[in-house]
């Protein structure tokens, strides 16, 4: 006997679900619906089977094929338009016109004995047996009456309460004998219980019901889709799972990686090759799809999550389904009953509340509250470039397909036959990127210059000799599983906001420029870029005295690319020196704050026990640097900056120093002291760089350990600040520790505050409202001055939903009740 499997509803009510997807393919316990349906034909012997298809179609095909992984042969019968019931099936009449065939929804989960089904309907000589079942709610349903030989004797489509008269329903699972088509006209809707069986009954034709024992849900909304995960889960209904009960109710599938210290309590079910990080918990009733990596901290209760999804961490996810591909970023929180669909990017500490509906490539803003559907707009600003180029965490939201795009639309900006210089930091992440980033380059017409690893300000000058621009890809600083793809100007500077502006167009339009064949451009590799770049250092700096000076200091390379240019260079400057962690190591491509302290105290305890004059540490790519003073002692970041200036401006005695707004203005007084003025740029390391390229500069840093040395370049440069610090000291002959001590100290606290894409125009205006007759600057931010010089400074940062403020005051406590002040202003705009 032959089956047909109707797969051709919409699933309306199943939107955004079904929104991308046909209702058949919706999976259950990890596998569609329609599969459930196709293995239970198979147990009972029915392999050959017709489907009939109309609703994204292709997509039902592609899945299943012609069958033969199952063990099945399906064929297909497509739709043109919608047929109904029995004129679906009717279009698939040529292949079931020999025998009797059975009828069986591929939407419907069910576990019925169908052999039993069909002996009954050949022992009854039906023409048609309808499979009924009971169920508490008949409303939704066909309700069924049947006499005591199991002849039908009334059919009622969903019928109001007033007009129940039994709880038996119709499954829409039929046995039928191929002379009902005589009943069905082609080509037109036709339905089986509302016009087929009414006229067989009128003609006194034998229609039986067969009530079936076992599970049948129809899964047609929300609540039954969530309920049959659960009753699958329960084995409630006979189905096969994939996959291996590791526990009581706890199935994991093939190759997921699921840590010891994440908590499960079943029944769940958890995909193939998905990860489930320490500290996560997974709950009762919970399916996790193939792929999906669930972070330390997420919190999963009834969710039905979809493949490939990302969930970030201490995100909380109760009786919700994500649609697959889409992303669900740090700590936020969708409620019972919300629906995300696919590809969508649900930003950090947003909330979505209960019941609503996210249709198929939207964005959440980070820390929006959604209490509404978001159906035809996107709510948030999907801006490309952050602070550091373009972010992401690799592979959920920075992976090779963007690469190429962004390679290509940043291609398509300079002129055919152009060079851009590459490079990146000793991640293999960095190291699949680049490659990808390479061939895009080269497919529209560019010439590239590959650096491979090199320290960020190597890359930064190479590309400034004769390259239209620059591409670094790197581990962001702090967070191991992002990067950061950079782009360069001529000058090895970053990309100008109008520069990002322009290649943000072209990516949005995705008018990327293709070579033609003869134009794909030259891959090389320079030679000697480490000796060209110590050389180049060496030549610009003042060494004098270093020789002699008999100066000894410990180096820490921190196992990054810093440590590739320190061989040659401590070499030709002729200082004592001792390096240490010098090796590259992959797996650790950056540093957490914590693993960097701790790197600082060894750094002070070799420093103190060798007696040398100072200690210098390098951050992985060689940007920036972190300073120790001769007894061990950490000099702070900030303090650092001060100390840099002090020497630097006594040497000098006249000139301009750069620094961000938000730096104390203790570093106003030791400028000054020197003969030295203060250009106070915005916080945007462009910015400083701007401002690091006029010939009156003198020096530049922004108090993280970024410092900039002009007579070198304009970029922050570790080895050059280095240099720089070995000469100042070996021609001052003050300790450190000295020159700390002799500068006022500083009381500047920060903090950061969520606030919404949508409130952060009126913040702002609130701020300068609150500010009144104070003195406002308004050079980045809005920068209150008090009349006792204290100030706070309050600037909505340009990549996330956070509001950033800084206090500064003559001692701690008022710096904190001015920030406390401040930060309820903000806080009351913002709510």
């Amino acid at each position: 006997m032959k089956a047909v499997v109707m797969a051709g509803g919409e699933g309306t009510r199943l939107r955004p679900m079904t929104s991308s997807m046909p209702k058949p393919l919706l999976p259950v316990a990890n596998r569609p619906i329609m599969e459930h349906v196709l293995r239970l034909l198979k147990r009972h012997g029915l392999n050959e089977t017709v489907v009939t298809v109309q609703f994204l179609a292709s997509l039902v095909k592609n899945y299943f094929g012609d069958g033969e992984e199952l063990g099945m042969e399906l064929t297909y019968a497509n739709e043109e338009k919608p047929l109904g019931t029995a004129g679906s099936v009717k279009n698939a009449e040529e292949a079931l016109k020999d025998d009797a065939f059975l009828v069986i929804s591929g939407d419907a989960l069910t576990d019925f004995d169908l052999t039993d089904l069909i002996r009954f309907h050949k022992e009854k000589g039906a023409l048609v047996t309808v499979c009924l079942t009971r169920v508490p709610n008949p409303l939704e349903f066909g309700i069924t009456i049947v006499d005591e030989e199991g002849k039908v004797e009334r059919f009622l489509e969903k019928p109001t309460w007033g007009q129940v008269f039994s709880d038996t329903v119709n499954t829409g699972i039929y046995v039928m004998e191929p002379e009902v088509f005589d009943y069905v006209e082609a080509d037109v809707s036709v339905d089986w219980s509302g016009d087929v069986f009414p006229q067989l009954m009128k003609e006194g034709k034998p229609i039986y019901g067969y009530v079936a024992e076992g599970y049948w849900e129809d899964v047609g909304t929300h609540e039954s889709y969530v309920k049959a995960q659960a009753d699958v889960l329960e084995g409630k209904v006979d189905v096969e799972l994939d996959g291996f009960e590791i526990s009581p109710g706890v199935w994991v599938a093939e190759g997921a990686e699921v840590h010891p210290d994440a908590v499960l309590r079943g029944p769940l079910y958890i995909g193939d090759y998905a990860k489930v990080e320490a500290g996560a918990e997974i709950r009762e009733h919970s399916v996790v799809g193939s792929n999906v990596v669930v972070k330390s901290g997420a919190f999963l209760h009834k969710a039905v999550v979809h493949d490939n999804v990302y969930i970030g961490q201490h995100s909380n996810l109760r009786g919700c389904v994500i649609g697959k591909n889409t992303d669900i970023m740090r700590a936020a929180r969708i409620e019972d009953g919300a629906v995300i669909g696919d590809e969508c990017l649900v930003g950090e500490e947003s909330i979505i509340q209960g019941n609503v509906r996210v249709y198929p490539f939207k964005t959440i803003e980070a820390g929006a509250f959604v209490n509404t559907s978001v159906i035809w707009e996107s709510r948030g600003q999907a801006h490309l470039f952050g602070a550091r180029g373009v972010s992401g965490i690799i592979n959920v939201e920075i992976t090779p397909e963007l690469a190429v795009r962004l390679a290509g639309a940043y291609a398509t900006t300079l002129k055919k036959g152009s060079t851009v210089t590459t490079a990146r930091d000793h991640s293999r992440g960095a190291r699949a990127l680049k490659r990808a980033v390479i061939s895009a380059l080269q497919a529209s017409a560019i010439d590239v210059r590959d650096l491979e690893n090199v320290p960020l300000p190597v890359a930064r000058q190479q590309t400034a000799r004769g390259s239209a621009g620059g591409i670094m890809i790197r581990t962001t600083p702090g967070v191991p599983d992002s990067v950061d793809i950079m782009f360069f100007d001529e000058r090895g500077a970053d990309l100008s906001q109008g520069g990002q502006r322009k290649l943000d167009r072209v990516y949005a339009r995705q008018e990327y420029r293709r070579a033609f064949p003869g134009e794909i451009g030259d891959l090389h590799f320079p030679a000697s870029v480490f000796d060209s770049y110590t050389g180049s250092l060496l030549r610009n700096l003042d060494t004098t005295g270093i020789a002699d000076s008999g100066l000894k200091v410990v180096v820490d390379a921190s196992n990054g690319s810093a440590g590739l240019v320190l061989p040659s260079l401590l070499g030709r400057l002729g200082v004592d020196s001792l390096t240490i962690n010098p090796g590259l190591d992959e797996a650790r491509p950056t540093e957490t704050a914590d693993s960097r302290r701790a790197g600082l105290v060894r750094l002070g305890e070799i420093v103190a026990s060798a007696r040398a004059d100072f200690g210098v540490r390098f951050d992985p790519v060689g940007e920036r640097l972190s300073l120790v003073d001769e007894r061990g002692k950490i000099i702070e970041d900030d303090r650092a900056l001060l100390v840099m200036l002090d020497l630097v401006a006594a040497e000098r005695r006249s000139g301009r120093v750069a620094l961000p707004v938000t730096t104390t203005r203790v570093a106003e007084q030791v400028a000054a002291y020197h003969g030295t003025q203060v250009e106070w740029t915005t916080t945007s390391p462009d910015d400083l760089t701007r401002v690091g390229r006029e010939d009156a500069t003198i020096f530049g840093g922004d108090g993280r350990g970024g410092f900039i040395v002009p007579e070198f370049s304009s970029v922050f440069d570790g080895a050059a600040a280095f240099v720089r610090l070995i000469g100042l000291v070996a021609r001052t002959q003050l300790t450190l520790s000295q020159i700390d001590a002799r500068i006022p100290r500083a009381h500047v606290l920060r903090r950061d505050l969520a606030t919404p894409w949508a409130v952060k125009g009126l913040v702002m205006r609130r701020v300068v409202e609150a500010a009144g007759e104070r003195s406002v600057d308004t050079t980045d931010g809005v920068r209150v001055v008090e009349a006792d010089g204290r100030w706070v400074m309050v600037l909505p940062d340009p990549a996330e939903a956070v509001t950033h403020l800084w206090a500064e005051g003559p001692d701690d406590d008022s710096a904190q009740a001015l920030l406390d002040e401040w930060s309820a202003i903000v806080d009351s705009a913002g709510h």
